[in-house]
């Protein structure tokens, strides 16, 4: 029977009151007592050399207090990269400079040139139009084979090459690799791109800076899943600004989907602008201004190669990826195509030897960045669709081929040959089970139904892993991290028993003012509704990395367990003192601590009231108070798996695809609030199918955005998406944390866009087109059809 509260309860989400009322405090919300307005003028051009900013008529229009040019921002530190990656030669990556607004050169469509603050949003927009910019117009380097090649244009003339890093992993297996591939029965080849993505979270990018010079301190609010990050990365490395005269305060935010987890020029210039202007500066992105600005996603070029035996038994596997890094170093970037892509091309299967290169590229784009799975789904792209083509040459079932080559239930814990170890998964359980409620039986009879009605209708599927909770710190920063990757958690119990948890963990739609409740009220036995959750301010919230890579309980809730864990043992004591018993004899159930085997007991109110009027409390041995600070550094990842089916039609005539039936079943461990979890694979396939079929971020060879507005970037409408039918009860918990979750944020996003595409081929297939091997996403139409014709 369903729980109706605590771990396991589908607990209704309290947040979405405020947000389904119109009451929620986005940071455009915020407003300020004599708030000025700043507005960027952004390049025009992808690629230019500034011979002279001309500020004289903007500075003298109406309502402008300053304009600001690089030129202001000399002696101030760049925007930081968080994650230094080294190269198969033990070379450290090229690591250029990132200005807040340009100077010397602008490098892509976008590049903040200068920047007007004044009373109002239009007066600051008016004046920009007035600076005259002298640019001299540079070729521009878009494509990343034009890039690596000699004697293309140099994005940052100061490092001599495009070329980021050239990494290998793992670099021992590359000769063995390679011989296995030179001596195997069969080897498939596949060649593929994973689209460039625009993330358009429902909130824009907003910043408001303000300082205070009586106190000498500053605070800036931002739409941010990390307050702390920016803190750290703003305050240390960009502007001087000591950790403890620096206030970062993220409100409700809107969505993320990893672009907010980066420090971005307009919040350094937001809160710098402050104290150069003497008043509150505040910035909010416009939707078409967001194309240009935000870290877009994904961008890979890929050839991969998987050699069989004559069973079909993975031998080994070898890829060969360009990954673009856009004009700078966005502040994860390097991280995404190497650390958190390589280590997961072993996906779920017993591949004994892998090895990975990847060349980062700089090219005249937009930086990009982790989007909703990062590095994981492509990843996952790869190998699941060369398995797909692989069945196909090989004449078995793909289903078949995959249980083949299953790590088996007992293997775990099972070390990859690419340096992880998985703890714990059933992947023939979850195929199992993905059988079941696609109704794999079923599907002969949908597709003659289809093919009477002139359509092609094809199933795919995919199997995917990913690592979540990102850890441990001592590991990560062997690889290059320049943060620890803990979390933290503050239970401070009031005296009445009502309970304020702070955690360093931020919310950005995930459900934590619901989740995280639920933990701690299963442990203590009281109501959700007695706990509160206070996030996103660094002044009241104690250091943390913030919400990201489906950490938030493996991670988050993790700390908060422990520091509960604190709690209780500190209650404990005063119950004992309190019941006249041995502090071993006490327990904890339902609210009530009880002396083992008698009836006496003392309720949690009594407890806590005792902790803060201490007129009876054994004062001797623990001082007055009842709250307790804890920070969780993971052991390792935790590793969600799954398998997902997609059923599509194709039209034949016009190549148009309809997903007319979605499953998944997923592995989640153990599972918090499962409507939650419902709902963040809905969400996650969402974004899969929209990356599969529709978005395509594109640029032309001169470096112009071809997508910069909803009417060239299809985000995908509630008719594109089927009704999912969804799944997590194979769940094998997480060994290495106390909650044994592992994560269910990102999972969606990655096993949705190989289904899609599989089954599409599949469908194609099935009308006799089998010289379509593979189509590159987003499927449209007009891709669909071109292929179909060959």
């Amino acid at each position: 029977m369903p729980k109706d509260s605590g771990i396991g309860a589908s607990s209704k989400r309290r947040e979405d009151v405020r947000f389904l009322t119109g009451k929620g405090q986005y940071t455009d919300d915020i407003n300020v007592h004599g708030q000025t307005y700043v507005f960027f003028l952004r390049s025009d051009v992808a690629h230019g050399r500034i011979n002279g900013i001309d500020t004289g008529a903007a500075e003298g229009m109406p309502g402008v207090l300053k304009v600001f040019t690089g030129a202001d921002f000399e002696g101030v530190g760049g925007l930081p990269c968080g994650w230094q990656v080294t190269d198969r030669h033990g070379e450290p990556m090229k690591e250029p400079g990132h200005p807040v607004l340009a100077q010397g050169k602008v490098r892509h469509v976008g590049d903040p040139i200068a920047a007007v603050v004044a009373e109002t949003y239009a007066q600051a927009r008016d004046a920009a139009a007035a600076i005259e910019v002298d640019i001299e117009s540079l070729p521009a380097v878009v494509d990343m084979k034009a890039a690596v090649a000699e004697g293309s244009a140099l994005v940052h003339d100061d490092i001599g090459t495009n070329l980021c890093y050239d990494w290998g992993f793992v670099e021992e297996n590359k000769q063995a690799v390679d011989d296995a591939i030179k001596g195997a029965h069969h080897v498939t080849t596949l060649e593929l791109k994973n689209n460039r993505l625009v993330a358009n979270p429902m909130e824009p990018r907003v910043a408001l800076g303000e300082f205070s010079p009586s106190r000498d301190e500053y605070t800036l609010y931002t739409t941010s899943q990390n307050p702390h990050v920016i803190r750290l990365l703003m305050g240390a490395f960009v502007l001087g600004i000591p950790e403890h005269k620096l206030r970062v305060v993220a409100p409700d935010v809107g969505g993320g989907f990893g672009t907010k987890i980066f420090h971005y020029a307009e919040e350094a210039f937001c809160t710098f602008a402050a104290k150069a202007v003497g008043r509150p500066v505040k910035w909010t992105s416009s939707r078409s201004e967001a194309f240009m600005s935000d870290a877009h996603g994904r961008d890979h070029v890929t050839k991969i190669e998987l050699a069989m035996d004559e069973n079909g038994k993975f031998l080994a596997l070898r890829t060969d990826t360009l990954a673009n890094m856009g004009a700078y170093l966005s502040t994860f970037a390097p991280s995404v195509p190497t650390w958190l892509h390589g280590t997961l091309m072993a996906g779920n299967y017993t591949t004994p030897l892998i090895y990975v290169n990847v060349k980062a590229v700089f090219t005249n784009t937009v930086p990009v960045d982790a989007y909703r799975g990062a590095g994981r789904p492509e990843a996952t792209y790869q190998l699941e669709r060369v398995i797909d083509k692989a069945a196909r040459e090989m004449g078995i079932d793909p289903i078949e081929l995959r249980r083949r080559n299953f790590i088996q239930p007992d293997q775990f814990p099972y070390a990859t040959p690419v340096a992880v170890e998985y703890d714990t998964g059933n992947y023939q359980a979850t195929m199992d089970k993905l059988i079941e409620i696609a109704d794999f039986a079923g599907f002969d009879r949908r597709r003659a139904e289809s093919e009477a009605r002139g359509k092609l209708r094809g199933l795919g599927v995919n199997c995917y892993i990913e690592a979540c909770g990102i850890a441990p710190s001592n590991l990560v920063g062997q690889l290059g991290a320049r943060a620890g990757l803990y979390e933290s958690a503050t239970v401070r119990v009031n005296a009445t028993g009502s309970i304020s948890v702070l955690t360093g963990s931020h919310s950005h739609g995930q459900g934590h003012e619901t989740t995280f409740p639920q933990v701690v009220a299963e442990m203590l036995g009281i109501d959700e509704s007695q706990i509160d959750i206070v996030h996103g301010d660094t002044a009241r919230t104690p250091m943390g990395m913030g919400t990201y890579g489906s950490r938030s309980l493996a991670v988050g809730g993790s700390a908060m367990f422990k520091a509960t864990e604190k709690v209780i043992n500190k209650a404990k004591k005063i119950a004992a003192h309190l019941l006249e018993a041995a502090e071993a004899d006490v327990e904890l159930a339902n609210g009530q601590f009880t002396v083992a085997g008698t009836d006496k007991s003392v309720a949690w109110t009594d407890v806590t009231l005792a902790a803060y009027v201490p007129h009876n409390y054994p004062l001797e041995d623990i001082e007055p108070g009842l709250e307790e600070t804890a920070f969780y550094d993971p052991s390792n990842f935790t590793y969600p798996s799954g398998a997902y089916a997609c059923e599509v039609e194709v039209d034949p005539d016009t190549g148009k695809v309809e997903i007319v039936a979605f499953a998944a079943a997923d592995d989640f461990g153990n599972v918090i609030n499962p409507m939650i979890v419902a709902g963040q694979v809905h969400g996650g396939i969402a974004q899969g199918v929209g990356q599969a079929l529709l978005e395509n971020c594109a640029y032309d060879d001169s470096g112009q955005l071809l997508s910069g507005t909803y009417m060239d970037y299809a985000m995908p409408r509630a008719d594109d998406l089927p009704f999912y039918s969804v799944d997590h009860s194979c769940s094998t918990p997480c060994t290495h944390n106390p909650l044994g979750v592992k994560g269910c944020g990102e999972a969606g996003a990655i096993g949705s866009p190989p289904a899609v595409v599989n089954a599409v081929i599949d469908a194609l297939h099935s009308g006799g087109k089998t010289h379509v091997e593979h189509i590159d996403m987003p499927l449209s139409p007009a891709r669909v059809w071109a292929a179909m014709q060959g």
